[in-house]
């Protein structure tokens, strides 16, 4: 099978690896699509680790074509998505229902093969954890794909509290950021505003239901936020850019009692001056949100066949072959989401 390899920052290549049967109690998928994440870009940047001679690629969905002894409830032609974390099982976090948090944990494309490839390989633990989920014949999997980064999203709005009425500002209209409003309005948050220096992302968002679109290299943030809310400021500020400035922008437009999430990831050692008085006296929350739960991964997948409006974030497609240049395509943050995807391999 053809497969991408990650060999270290700045390279990876599409190579020809072995095609095995899954052993007992495993599953393989023909892969469908699979999706390049801001994460996949860190690691490729040098600022976020995965293992030289994995197979990247966390946000995939497939079909399964060959079942190893022992499974039962997964047959060939079983239409699927992966949370892609082996948690232990075990410990506090997991207890909890927290499998994201395990200290142990595993996760595919970073250090276990993961979906850049013709076929994939499901662990046995990925399986005993309930980690495999079906997909509805109606849903498209390129659009299955997504599932991932929408679980994420749903992550971060539940630990920012967001419920009908919640003010809500996102910092940055990128493939995560959007999410966010999508969900949010969903959600009955209002009013939303976004932030975003690139016009066709803030067109995005004005289209997708933002309230107020903020343009912060030529606009005051801080006073179109406190202008829809009535002076008070966003009860949820959500950053989906790893900025380090922003952080200090969602907290200087948050009100007192809202709550901060720093939802992407930052480049190793970034910091920021911070006002602790101003956390203490507005009782302000600041916290960061990383992965989901499977609970998440399954409200995803449901919630995908009513938000139609996700398939737009697939801006560039590629087969296997060009798969490194999906890569450039996001150093480049050339439109929104790249999906590496087999034709054919949809199972419906």
């Amino acid at each position: 099978m053809r497969a991408t390899i990650f060999h270290r920052p700045g390279q990876v290549s599409v190579e020809e690896r072995a095609t095995r049967q899954p052993a007992p109690g495993e599953l393989r998928l023909r892969i469908a699509a699979a999706a390049l994440c801001a994460s996949d870009v860190r690691v490729y940047r040098g600022e976020k680790y995965a293992l030289p001679g994995v197979v990247p690629g966390h946000e995939l969905a497939g079909v399964v074509d060959a079942v190893g002894e022992g499974v039962d409830d997964y047959a060939a032609g079983d239409r699927v998505v992966i949370c892609p974390i082996i948690a232990c099982g075990r410990c506090r976090f997991c207890a909890r229902g927290r499998r994201n948090r395990c200290a142990s944990r595993r996760t595919l494309g970073y250090d276990l093969d993961g979906g850049f490839a013709e076929q994939m390989t499901v662990p046995r633990e990925l399986l005993e954890l309930g980690h495999v989920l079906r997909v509805p014949p109606s849903l498209p999997l390129e659009v299955a794909a997504i599932a991932e980064p929408v679980a994420c999203t749903l992550n971060s709005l539940d630990l920012l509290g967001v419920r009908p009425g919640s003010s809500l500002a996102i910092l940055g209209a990128g493939p995560m950021g959007l999410l966010h409003l999508l969900i949010g309005r969903a959600s009955g948050a209002a009013p939303i505003v976004v932030s975003e220096p690139v016009a066709e992302r803030r067109e995005i968002a004005r289209r997708w239901g933002a309230d107020i679109v903020v343009d912060p290299e030529s606009e005051d943030l801080e006073a179109s936020v406190r202008a829809q809310t009535d002076g008070y400021g966003a009860d949820a500020v959500a950053v989906s850019v790893g900025v380090a400035r922003l952080a200090t922008q969602a907290l200087q437009i948050a009100s007192r009692q809202g709550v901060v999430n720093l939802f992407a990831g930052f480049p190793p050692g970034a910091t920021i001056p911070l006002d602790l008085n101003a956390l203490h006296y507005a009782e302000i929350v600041l916290s960061g949100s990383q992965n989901a739960t499977t609970e998440q991964y399954r409200r995803a997948v449901a919630l995908l066949s009513a938000l139609p409006q996700v398939s737009e974030l697939i801006t560039h497609r590629y087969g296997i072959e060009q798969a490194p240049e999906a890569y450039a395509s996001r150093l480049q943050l050339s439109g929104l989401k790249s999906l590496v995807e087999f034709p054919g391999v949809d199972g419906r």
